[in-house]
């Protein structure tokens, strides 16, 4: 037999044993052997008596445990257990090897921490022993519970910091305001720790609270809101039954009272004078009359009535609910020749009476209001307060389509001019008679453009043309049947190449702008007998289109025009004729277009022929535009920079280039001008950007006997001809000199090569200018001969 022992150490003593209950629990694993014994009772009975392998009692835990060593729990310890260490304690379950742990030699239970029974208040755990060396349980696994402790560790605590409540005014004692709850996280089974007492901190001696239910009550008779109307109550919570040492908390209630009718309304004056113009119209307010009441809401509410005077059928009062005044109003058009002076007495009363009040009424108040009528000069008065007239749109021009009549109020009773306001008729349609009021056409009507015209009339006395009167005519256009009806859509209509007699390939319908009295009603019809089509009305304003023939053929005519006459039933009769176009397209056999002319072909992309042909014009415009530009534009290159005499831009050229003198050979060819027979290349000019390439035009050279005058002049007529020739400054080579001149050569690099002597006698004849020559070359001979 097997007998497990459980030694529980108690750190907290509970005096009352009789709540500890005994728990076993078995698991699913194999049972121990159970044993069974027969022992006799004192009645002579005989008793089975079954010893488990394990009993626990219920563990305790203290809570909030502040010692430095591990708490401890209790031992577990198996009657198998011979010391030897043979066996080992297994621990498992909450906590288990964490929070609580298990010497696996002895079976001591530590819980390695403090333990908050707030957060948890009970462990389940397992336990098993099992011998060391074969790991084979000894003992099968069973369930413990180890229960912590409360401490009074916590004070009570509202949900909320601050209550707001509210009660009426003139409330008994004793009326409930509100209840407020605090809560303690303590063990409430477990002494008076949880155990919370309310009282009160602030607020009496208005307010009461009941310390087991924490329930706010009145504590005074007859507060009145008009005195005081906020209050604040400061409520505590003390645990331990409020017992000294407890804990507390606290929370703060702010009480309103709210309204109740205990206030009656009243006047402040009980005579009230008012003027008014005898020209106010009916329902202008006159004044105001208020009544002041101390409550607030709806139990201020008052209602207006006049309940006495001779002016009760002239005058009217209105309550104003967002500001609780009595406006008063004209109720009938007011006279000062006939009354000047009228006299009512207005009622004010509460429309919510508390009937547990009535005893401070009566809730209501009444004052006299004396009403002075002032005497104006009036303005014209209409016969009416608008106009209506109905006229037909055929009518002629000038047509009188009614008259508006008024009358000067006054004693006076001035002459009335009448006028038509512009801005009701900005189309002047319409014209009125300033002396009669007699309202003509000035331009025909047509009702399918306005079928109403609202025009404002003005009335003004002619002595007095400030005062004016307006009124309003209405004008209502009739309808005559002066429309004929179209087609309702543009259909676009074809008929299949396999199409067969009878076969319907479009339905129409039409739509006219008239509106007759009975309705529309259309008929339609061909305006010749075709071949190929037909017409058929279906008598609900639509018509069918139907073939006549079997077959079509698109190469043969491609399109056909239908006229379809279409005439309405209203007097007199209007028709007009609408032309389908019908093309003929190839289709399947379902009757689906498949293709149609070249024209149809262009249809689905959304362009028709004029479509086409606008934006070839288009693009051929834009050709002729571009070719323009680029000829001007090479018109303008070829211009020069000066293009008259007269113009007198300033134009600054300067030469600062003196040269390099006969050494310098890159300026230009010296050769060309020594030798005539070289053939000139025409040289690009720099100072414009050349656009074609001339081909250059070679020019015969001149005859060696050719005067160097008549070969200056060929080349001018050349430039004077050539279109492309600049006509400014410009530089043109011309590689001839000319032939000897009759002087032959000045110089005297070859005269001593000569065999004759020369002479030279001749200079002298030039003139002074040549003495000198002739002084060095004249005396010649004389050296020769020395």
């Amino acid at each position: 037999m097997t007998i497990y022992r459980v030694i529980l150490l108690f750190l907290l003593w509970v005096p009352n044993f009789s709540s500890t209950e005994m728990l076993f629990r078995r698991t699913s694993e194999p049972q121990t052997k159970v044993v069974k014994t027969r022992t006799s009772g004192r009645d002579g009975k005989v008793l089975h008596r079954q010893k488990r392998g394990w009993m626990w009692n219920q563990f305790f835990l203290l809570e909030e445990y502040t010692g430095s060593d591990y708490q401890y729990v209790g031992k577990l310890h198996s009657d198998q257990d011979k010391g030897d260490g043979s066996l080992k304690y297994i621990l498992s379950g909450d906590g288990a090897g964490t929070l609580f742990i298990i010497d696996e030699k002895t079976g001591d239970i530590h819980a390695t921490r403090r333990i908050d029974r707030e957060e948890k208040a009970f462990y389940t755990l397992r336990a098993q022993a099992i011998n060391r060396r074969t790991l084979r349980p000894v003992e099968p696994e069973s369930e413990f519970v180890i229960k912590i402790h409360d401490i009074n560790d916590n004070e009570p605590t509202f949900p909320e910091e601050i209550y707001t409540a509210s009660v009426p005014e003139m409330s008994v004692v004793g009326t409930s305001v509100v209840q407020v709850t605090a809560t303690d996280a303590d063990d409430p089974s477990y002494g008076n720790s949880a155990r919370v007492i309310y009282s009160i901190l602030q607020g009496q001696p208005y307010f009461s609270v009941e310390p087991e239910t924490g329930i706010i009550r009145t504590a005074l008779p007859n507060m009145n809101r008009e005195n005081r109307e906020q209050y604040q109550v400061v409520i505590q919570a003390k645990d331990m039954g409020g017992q000294m040492g407890g804990l507390s908390g606290t929370t703060t209630v702010n009480i309103t009272l709210t309204d109740v009718n205990d206030n009656p309304p009243r006047f402040s004056q009980n005579t009230i004078h008012l003027r008014v113009p005898e020209s106010s119209p009916v329902g202008t307010a006159i004044g105001s009359v208020k009544a002041t009441d101390a409550d607030t809401g709806k139990n201020a509410e008052i209602e207006y009535r006049i309940i006495d005077g001779d002016g009760t059928d002239m005058f009217d009062i209105i309550t104003q609910k967002d500001t609780q005044e009595g406006i008063l109003t004209v109720r009938k058009p007011l006279d000062y020749e006939s009354r000047r002076l009228y006299t009512l007495k207005v009622e004010a009363e509460n429309t919510h009476v508390d009937p547990r009040f009535y005893y401070l009424g009566p809730f209501k108040d009444t004052t006299i209001v004396k009403i002075s009528v002032e005497d104006v000069d009036e303005p014209p008065v209409f016969s009416r307060s608008s106009y209506l007239f109905e006229v037909h749109e055929d009518i002629e021009v000038g047509t009188i389509i009614g008259t508006v009549m008024a009358r000067d109020p006054d004693s006076a009773s001035s002459p009335i001019r009448f006028s038509l306001d512009r801005h009701t008729d900005l189309d002047r349609i319409f014209n009125i008679h300033s002396g009669n009021g007699s309202i003509y056409t000035s331009k025909p009507l047509d009702r399918e453009i306005s079928q109403w015209h609202n025009l404002s009339v003005i009335a003004a006395e002619i002595n007095n043309p400030k005062e004016t009167t307006r009124v309003a005519v209405f004008v209502r256009i009739l309808d005559v049947n002066d429309n004929a009806p179209q087609f309702a859509v543009f259909y676009d209509t074809f008929v299949c190449e396999n199409a067969r007699p009878g076969q319907l390939i479009q339905t129409i319908s039409a739509v006219d702008k008239d509106d007759p009295l009975g309705g529309q009603k259309f008929f339609f019809s061909l305006a010749a007998v075709n071949p190929n089509f037909t017409v058929q009305d279906n008598e609900d304003n639509t018509a069918r289109i139907l073939t006549r023939k079997n077959g079509f053929s698109r190469h043969e005519i491609s399109s056909y025009l239908l006229p379809v006459v279409i005439s309405d039933n209203d007097y007199p009769i209007q028709s007009s004729t609408g032309t389908l176009t019908i093309r003929v397209c190839a289709c399947d056999s379902q009757g689906n277009m498949q293709s149609c002319s070249a024209e149809a072909l262009l249809l689905p992309a959304g362009l028709s022929t004029g479509a086409l042909i606008a934006i070839l014009l288009c693009i051929i415009i834009l050709l002729v535009i571009v070719v323009l530009f680029a000829a001007l534009k090479r018109q303008r290159k070829k211009e020069p920079l000066i293009l008259s005499k007269e113009d007198i831009r300033d134009n600054i050229v300067s030469y600062n280039d003196e040269g390099g003198g006969e050494e310098d050979t890159q300026a230009f060819d010296i050769g060309t001008l020594r030798n005539p027979a070289v053939i000139e290349d025409k040289k690009l000019r720099r100072d414009i950007i050349p656009e074609t390439l001339f081909i250059p035009r070679r020019t015969p050279s001149a005859p060696d006997n050719t005067d160097v005058r008549d070969f200056i002049n060929e080349r001018l007529k050349e430039h004077d001809i050539d279109p492309t020739a600049p006509p400014y400054d410009s530089l043109a080579t011309y590689a001839y000199e000319g032939n000897d001149s009759i002087a032959e050569s000045l110089s005297s690099l070859e005269s001593g090569t000569t065999d004759g002597d020369q002479n030279y006698d001749y200079l002298r004849e030039w003139g002074p200018r040549f003495n000198k020559l002739a002084e060095m070359y004249g005396g010649g001979e004389s050296d020769k001969d020395s």
